[in-house]
């Protein structure tokens, strides 16, 4: 355990709940892609999964490395902290946006008619998802300690569309 704490530069135990919720969700993560291929064999699900997992460790150990100095953090842990901010607001962004698409009638079986409006249909999904998103980022770094982070990200991102926040 001193090891593990040592490698992400973990100081005090609650630090710990980050890895885990990091290892839960890359096991949940590789576990639905499992089911995508092989819904009624379980011995194969096992075996995708185990594999899947191993995968997505290589590559969130290999984003670590690359993002790390990039986006200045201090700690490793914190890097994980942040991945979980990432996926918990991209994930709920579309769930909070649903209801009020549905309620204007922008729901995909209107668009449906013809493959360009489909696209368009797509495209216009992710402008108005932006502003939830952006909304919930902020929000859930703030929760999570990492406010100022998510608000320097939040404004790169907005700036990048041709808005600034200050």
């Amino acid at each position: 355990m001193h090891w593990f704490k040592q490698r992400w530069e973990i100081q005090q135990n609650w630090q710990l709940l980050y890895p885990f919720i990091g290892i839960l969700a890359v096991l949940y993560t590789a576990y639905k892609l499992a089911l995508v291929c092989f819904k009624t064999h379980i011995i194969y699900t096992i075996i995708s999964t185990i594999a899947t997992s191993i995968a997505l460790v290589y590559f969130v150990l290999w984003l670590f490395k690359r993002l790390k100095n990039k986006w200045q953090v201090t700690y490793r842990w914190q890097m994980i902290r942040i991945f979980i901010v990432f996926a918990i607001t991209g994930s709920l962004s579309l769930v909070v946006s649903k209801p009020i698409f549905e309620i204007l009638g922008f729901i995909k079986e209107n668009f449906n008619s013809h493959s360009l409006l489909l696209i368009l249909y797509y495209i216009l999904k992710i402008i108005l998802v932006l502003p939830f998103y952006i909304i919930l980022l902020i929000f859930f770094g703030w929760l999570l300690n990492e406010f100022e982070f998510f608000y320097n990200f939040a404004s790169k991102m907005l700036r990048r569309f041709g808005i600034k926040l200050k």
